[in-house]
């Protein structure tokens, strides 16, 4: 007895250990995630259309440093585009800003205060070199001082919908770093503040609306007044001796930040096969460290996520084909997508996507019908795209971009009955609404 008892546990136990290793075995679709991000704050966005791929800790305020040349540069370029200003402009320094050039503790190209300097001249040191007083230097032409400059880039981040920032000088240095000479109406103790999802807004904002600032911002080396300017930016291809083992593919911009409260920060763009990404770090521990985050949160990008064209334009609903006509020669009308739905995704993520009608009311009846004569091409309604994966980190441009929707259009016309047909209709409704009535009563 206590043998057959006895055999019947292990065969239990064999039973259990065998479905256990089949469970196990089962392979289980997990998302990939990046290596650990080693930074207080990170993301990663789809320049193109704003999605945002990878987020921790990104709404943080963390003091930019050198990253709040962006803004500066943001501005400058609009004034020309403008027409305030042109690359050919040309402009004396300032005692203020040839101070700052003239402090070995700070990045500068060495300014004088006798020579006229073209705003590419010193568009290109900020971009390029991380300039502080050429940053200066641009804010006074532009506004006429830096105060007036700071309160620029304040409505400018509230324009551009960024959320977590304050801007109190056009450099990115602390104002007790600039002394007496602090921009007028900031605090004297005062830093400015951005949170990597700010950061990546400005950024995306700048590639998009100047795209040629790429063209700067991706220069290796180049000669200023006999000083060769090196780009801080270690990724960038092309960069003299040791620096080129720290190259990335597609690198061309945008800028690194630094100062010994804000760490070691880097806002980093690099385009791959019409995909371009745009990540930000914010207070990693050293040089080195803000680049090799950056190459994780890129590899991450490139590797994992592709753009997909998920509906053809021409789509059509399966059991939403039509939409029903009233006083038409034709009860119901084609409707259909005029457009592509495309979005860039996570690799074979595309099963967690469906559609959803959300049909214009106001040209419906109460029965849920148009009304005849319908035009081709009359606009019904929106086809929205629906998510229902683990991956949803937002979009950089906020909730109005998360719900992707098209338009949908008949893809035909109806004519209107004439009177005759409409009288037969409205009798044969007549009749077919007393029959119902009728059979309502004996059922």
């Amino acid at each position: 007895m206590r043998e057959r008892v006895m055999k019947k546990s292990i065969m239990m136990l064999m039973t259990v250990g065998l479905l256990i290793g089949f469970i196990v075995s089962i392979p289980i679709h997990t998302l990939a995630q990046p290596e650990d991000i080693e930074a207080e704050s990170a993301i990663l966005v789809d320049a193109d259309t704003g999605e945002i791929l990878y987020s921790t800790n990104a709404d943080i305020s963390l003091p930019p440093a050198s990253m709040t040349k962006v803004m500066t540069e943001y501005l400058v370029l609009e004034a020309v585009e403008e027409g305030d200003i042109s690359w050919d402009t040309t402009t004396e320094i300032s005692e203020y800003a040839f101070s700052i050039s003239a402090d070995n503790t700070f990045s500068g190209v060495g300014l004088r205060m006798d020579t006229e300097y073209t705003v590419k001249e010193l568009y290109d040191a900020m971009a390029i070199y991380s300039d502080n007083a050429t940053s200066i230097a641009l804010a006074e032409l532009i506004a006429g001082s830096e105060g007036e400059f700071v309160q620029m880039m304040n409505e400018k981040a509230e324009e551009l919908g960024m959320q977590e920032y304050e801007f109190v000088n056009s450099t990115g240095l602390a104002n007790s770093h600039l002394g007496d000479q602090y921009p007028e109406g900031t605090d004297p103790e005062a830093d400015n503040l951005l949170s990597a999802r700010s950061m990546a807004l400005l950024a995306y904002h700048l590639v998009n609306d100047f795209p040629h600032a790429l063209d700067v911002s991706s220069v290796p080396t180049q000669e200023f007044e006999g000083h060769e300017m090196i780009n801080y930016n270690w990724m960038l291809p092309g960069l003299p001796g040791n620096l080129e083992a720290f190259a990335y593919e597609g690198m061309d911009g945008l800028k690194t930040g630094w100062t010994s409260l804000a760490g070691y920060a880097f806002a980093g763009t690099a385009e791959r096969d019409d995909t371009r990404l745009i990540s930000v770090v914010m207070r990693t521990e050293s040089v080195e460290a803000r680049f090799n985050e950056t190459r994780k949160l890129m590899d991450y990008g490139f590797d994992n996520f592709e753009k997909a064209t998920l509906y053809e334009a021409g789509y059509q609903h399966e059991g939403e084909e039509t939409l029903p006509v009233a006083k038409g020669k034709q009860e119901e009308v084609s409707i259909a997508t005029t457009e592509p739905i495309e979005r860039f995704i996570y690799s074979g993520d595309e099963e967690n996507f469906s559609v959803s009608y959300e049909m214009d009311e106001e040209l419906l009846n109460e029965d849920g019908k148009i009304e005849a004569a319908v035009e081709e091409g009359t606009e019904v309604g929106r086809m929205v795209l629906n998510y229902d994966g683990d991956h949803d980190y937002g979009n950089i441009l906020g909730e109005d971009a998360e719900q992707q929707s098209v338009t949908i259009e008949t893809t035909e016309a109806v004519e209107r009955s004439n009177w005759f047909m409409l009288i037969l209709q409205a009798i044969g409704d007549f009749f077919s609404g007393l029959f119902d009535s009728i059979k309502g009563i004996f059922v």
